[in-house]
């Protein structure tokens, strides 16, 4: 899988991409700032959309954002064959 800061590195070259990069820049910026205040203050999306009396779709649509749901290896346990 490819990881969006190589993306973003390869696209970057391009000028139309670069344009529109610098003039979204500072929605980045608002939607960095929100993440950190929402993990430094330990709430997932769906709390902080019901301390916002709102649902977390609704959350999302209103934000223009969508939900991105990863999946984590966890540690794997090595298993002996019995003989």
């Amino acid at each position: 899988m490819t990881k969006i800061s190589n993306l973003h590195k390869r696209w970057i070259k391009n000028p139309s991409y670069r344009k529109a990069y610098a003039e979204l820049s500072m929605e980045f910026e608002i939607t960095k700032e929100v993440i950190q205040a929402r993990i430094k203050s330990d709430l997932s999306q769906e709390a902080l959309a019901e301390r916002m009396h709102t649902s977390q779709s609704k959350f999302t649509q209103a934000t223009n954002s969508q939900i991105h749901v990863q999946f984590k290896p966890i540690k794997v346990l090595k298993h002996k064959i019995a003989t």
